[in-house]
Order: structure tokens, then sequence, then C-alpha cells
């Protein structure tokens, strides 16, 4: 197929602008969205785990349930994390993990206990 150069600027033009399009776009849609950051990850597994310690309601389900095994999943992992980002945390980030993991384990504890 052999298209004649005015028909290929037309085409690469209407690429272009589809894509700048496209590119618009993507940045409002980024300002809809918060940007994933360690706060918002570490924050993210201890909702999930106190989701799992039966604490807050499972917000597909709209139950609280009880799974102690997916929570201590769930702590160890955040355990690891303290670990291997050791030294290279923000005062804020390294409080943030100490405090979530004090608390989770503190609740974990409870409820191993009260079964």
């Amino acid at each position: 197929m052999d298209l004649d150069k005015e028909t290929r600027k037309k085409v690469d033009e209407n690429w272009k602008v589809r894509i700048e399009n496209e590119k618009t776009k993507a940045s409002d849609d980024k300002e809809l969205y918060h940007e994933p950051n360690f706060t918002v990850f570490v924050s993210s597994l201890g909702m999930q785990a106190m989701i799992a310690l039966g604490k807050l309601e499972n917000p597909i389900t709209k139950q609280t349930e009880k799974n102690t095994q997916q929570a201590r999943y769930l702590i160890d992992t955040i355990g690891i994390l303290k670990e291997k980002t050791k030294g290279n945390l923000t005062r804020e980030e390294e409080t943030l993990l100490d405090e979530s993991l004090f608390s989770l384990r503190t609740i974990y504890i409870e409820e191993k206990e009260t079964k």
C-alpha cells in the first residue's frame, strides 16, 4: 500500500494530536489518584492486617472477618520491610513502621489470646 506524501503527513499529524491528548488525559488522571509512596504502601499493608484481625470491615464483603494467619503474614511482611529498609528511611517513615508494627503485634497477641 503506497500512501502519498499528503496522506502520510495527515496520518502523522493525527497521530501526534492523539498522543498529546492521551498524555494530557494521563496527566489529569494522575491528579485524581494518590501517587504510590512508601507511606501509602505501609499504611495499605497495615489496613489489610487490621481487616484480617477483624478490627475493620472488609470493603469487598462488607463484613468483619478474622483471619489471624493472614494478619500474621502481613505483620511479618511489614517487619521484613523494616529490616530491609533500615538506614534508608526518613524519620517519619521509621516512626510509621515502628508504630504500625507495635500496634499490629499488640492487637494480634490480644486476638490470639481470646481464641
